[in-house]
């Protein structure tokens, strides 16, 4: 099934080179895939994961261990960000 991961200021790093001037990159991934496991697939550093949107709806934390993708799903992932 096919989803799109959009990546987010520093995380942008994670991502493959062809992909890091526009971060986003097309997956094709298995019903079952988590948005943990895509987390760790692409060894994002947990403490970077902060803000996680998935179609524009925000994933709570403790629900993204559990919480698949559907077909079309953009995965939306931000570090935090600082500021003034």
């Amino acid at each position: 099934m096919n989803i799109t991961l959009k990546l987010f200021a520093s995380l942008t790093d994670y991502l493959p080179p062809e992909s890091k001037y526009t971060n986003i990159v097309a997956l094709d991934i298995a019903p079952e895939v988590t948005i943990g496991q895509l987390v760790e697939q692409y060894r994002l550093p947990a403490k970077q994961v902060h803000l996680v949107l998935v179609n524009g709806s925000y994933i709570a934390p403790e629900h993204r261990a559990s919480k698949t993708l559907v077909e079309g799903d953009v995965l939306a992932i931000w570090p935090p960000i600082a500021g003034g």
